[in-house]
């Protein structure tokens, strides 16, 4: 059986390659560029939110024993 189809000319191969580099680096970035905006605002492990203490009330007394 013969076919009329010709094979894939270099150039095309070339650029198929170049489009599949393209497509991972980009799929690559979509990944990371994510990820990496949260690790960089997120708080870091060694930070806790504290709260500032109360403002003294004006004419309360703590009871003392």
């Amino acid at each position: 059986m013969e076919s009329d189809s010709q094979p894939p000319s270099a150039s095309s191969h070339s650029t198929d390659w170049f489009a599949n580099f393209v497509g991972t680096v980009i799929a690559l970035l979509t990944l990371t560029l994510p990820l990496l905006a949260i690790a960089h605002y997120s708080p870091s492990q060694g930070t806790t939110w504290t709260t500032p203490p109360d403002p003294p009330i004006q004419g309360f007394t703590p009871n003392q024993p």
